[in-house]
């Protein structure tokens, strides 16, 4: 196997209107006839700049789409591939970290998507800086860094009941 190697750099970042454009997901839960039964569970990851969990994110570079972004992202900070399931929408947040020529202020806007994960691997890119941690949902709520995550997670799981409702047969609530 082709040892799996990380971007660097930022010569190659999207942005658009002063914010650099992330991709990022969660994972979601193809869970067939058993959807009831089953506990759901995010992935997260440590930060590598301070404390509390994040979800897998990162620059979208010009040479890929935002979905072939979030999907070599899960590669290379979690170790983890799958299927992208929907996009669950944008986030947009300061990094302190993420602070350049084209973002001086460190404006970020990530995409964000569900990813149901087929398999962890052994070794990943950022695997010396990064621990994954499976989390149920809740754990996961009060686990976010940053607030941003937390809507996008609390969008997630409306996305996921959304789902189980479906399998159900079951009609969507109005979302007046």
């Amino acid at each position: 196997m082709a040892e799996l190697v990380a971007r660097t750099g930022r010569h190659q970042q999207r942005y658009e209107n002063g914010y650099r454009l992330i991709a990022g997901y969660k994972d979601g839960d193809d869970c067939g006839d058993s959807c009831s039964e089953k506990i759901v569970e995010v992935l997260m990851i440590n930060s590598s700049s301070g404390p509390g969990l994040l979800f897998p994110k990162g620059g979208w570079e010009n040479d890929e789409t935002v979905e072939q972004a979030a999907v070599r992202e899960a590669i290379e900070e979690a170790g983890v591939r799958g299927d992208l399931m929907d996009f669950l929408g944008y986030y947009e947040f300061r990094s302190k970290t993420l602070q350049d020529e084209f973002s001086p202020e460190g404006l970020c806007k990530a995409a964000m998507f569900a990813l149901f994960v087929k398999e962890e691997l052994e070794a990943w890119p950022e695997q010396s800086t990064r621990n994954r941690s499976w989390l149920a949902v809740p754990e996961a709520l009060g686990s976010c860094r940053h607030a941003w995550m937390r809507d996008a997670l609390q969008c997630f799981t409306k996305w996921h009941e959304g789902l189980l409702m479906s399998a159900r047969g079951e009609d969507l609530p109005n979302q007046e």
